[in-house]
């Protein structure tokens, strides 16, 4: 007998019954727990926060110029413009802000932080020229614009959001590198100081819309800095208190905190905006009327293209309209969040929380107002809503979270094997694909 026969002739053990059988070639298992896997597995990619951040902040910018164009029609028209006439202003500022995000998106961390103070300074600058008379312009009461010549005007408040953000950013970073914010006094000032300077100009113009939002993205900077419960509650009080006495001495703000959850505009009509933004969301059914078929924005809904643009989208798309640009905001927040936790960098912590807060927590108000949960503040709908001088630092802001997306390790890494190589040869190695390397050859193998 030979020794392949007597291997052969030699008997098997037998196969223990086994109840799951893993996949070849380590596939993933089809049913609902392979898509589960699946899609776990897209999630967790290097890229993901940058494709969220990069399609999210377009796709709402895009369906928000659609909007402006079919809720200002009536507006211009009424006012002796062309039907188009807010519809072009948009599309410019919005070009205008896509060459901001691009040049943000493409700066150096460093450079971000340079920009800093400068843009502090120059914020601080141009509040104090709105309360100058005849450069400072007041619009629906309050006096918070500067006129630019011709129908361009600017909002000097909304460049104060970034520049908060930004110095307020490398301020705790540098003091995080000389591990002082164990300190109460380092955590306070100058922080607070000057954010409470910003929130004086913003107030003195009667915004108290935009100061929310500032007063949001102070306590989400002192949220990351890991600031404790006491002085939270401490700031938060303070806060309360002033928002409490500058409600109860306007006349105008009381009548918007009692609008909350009205069903009937009341005596004067001083709910007639909060209940015809409940009319035009009710109307509109599942699927909505159509696109450019409002029947508020004839006149019964004020400000259709600004404030309550949201209205008219839930009026025109209906539910899925509106749920579509709440899960563009909510992607948005979750990549801005998911960016912030995964750096090691303090300013990029930082800096993407504050650009993070101040999206979401202005959409939570605006929305909010709309659905007639919160007072109306007179903010815009980020990257939706009408104006320029809302949209230009909110796109450039946004332009700092995909670089920072950007510059994560691992995303750095994943870019990298995405861009192909034409005609160049690295260590013995031939670029056939953009995502496969064949070892080259010798000379004379076969």
């Amino acid at each position: 007998m030979t020794a392949r026969s007597a291997k052969a002739a030699r008997p098997r053990p037998a196969r223990r019954p086994s109840t799951v059988r893993k996949p070849r070639g380590g596939r993933t298992p089809s049913g609902p727990r392979g898509l589960h896997t699946r899609l776990r597995r897209a999630w967790d990619r290097p890229l993901t926060a940058y494709y969220l951040i990069l399609g999210g902040s377009l796709l709402i910018t895009v369906l928000g110029l659609v909007m402006v164009y079919s809720a200002s029609q009536i507006k211009a028209l009424q006012s002796g413009l062309a039907p188009t006439y807010f519809f072009r202003k948009q599309l410019l500022a919005a070009v205008l802000g896509g060459g901001l995000l691009l040049a943000a998106s493409r700066m150096p961390v460093r450079l971000h932080r340079g920009l800093a103070y400068p843009l502090l300074a120059v914020s601080v600058f141009l509040m104090c020229l709105v309360q100058i008379p005849g450069i400072g312009v007041a619009v629906n009461g309050n006096q918070n614009w500067i006129s630019l010549g011709g129908p361009f005007q600017m909002q000097p408040s909304e460049f104060a959001k970034l520049a908060l953000v930004l110095w307020g950013a490398d301020l705790l970073a540098r003091k995080q590198d000389k591990r002082l914010l164990v300190q109460w006094k380092h955590l306070l000032v100058p922080l607070i100081p000057v954010a409470f300077l910003l929130l004086g100009l913003i107030m003195l113009g009667g915004d108290m819309g935009t100061a929310i939002i500032l007063t949001a993205i102070l306590f989400g900077l002192l949220w990351l800095a890991g600031a404790p419960t006491r002085l939270f509650v401490g700031v938060l009080g303070a806060a309360t208190l002033i928002g409490a006495l500058l409600i109860k001495t306007s006349a105008n703000r009381m009548s918007r905190l009692a609008c909350i959850g009205a069903t009937d505009p009341g005596p004067g009509d001083q709910c007639w905006q909060a209940v015809h933004g409940i009319y035009a969301l009710a109307s509109g059914g599942f699927f909505g009327s159509g696109l450019g078929a409002s029947m508020e924005k004839w006149g019964e809904l004020p400000e259709p293209h600004t404030d309550f643009i949201f209205a008219i989208t839930g009026e025109e798309l209906g539910l899925a309209g509106t749920l579509s640009v709440l899960a563009l905001f909510a992607a948005l927040g979750y990549a801005g969040i998911r960016v912030a936790g995964r750096t090691e960098d303090p300013f990029v912590r930082y800096a993407a929380g504050g650009v993070t807060t101040w999206i979401t927590a202005q959409a939570v108000i605006n929305i909010g107002a709309v659905l007639g949960l919160l007072p109306i503040a007179g903010v815009p709908l980020p990257l939706f809503s009408y104006g320029g001088s809302a949209l230009l630092p909110t796109m450039f802001a946004i332009g700092l979270l995909i670089a920072f997306a950007r510059n994560e390790p691992a995303a750095r890494a994943a870019l990298a094997m995405r861009q192909p190589v034409f005609g160049r040869r690295q260590a013995g190695v031939r670029w056939k694909t953009m995502r496969r390397r064949v070892k080259k050859r010798p000379s004379g193998e076969r």
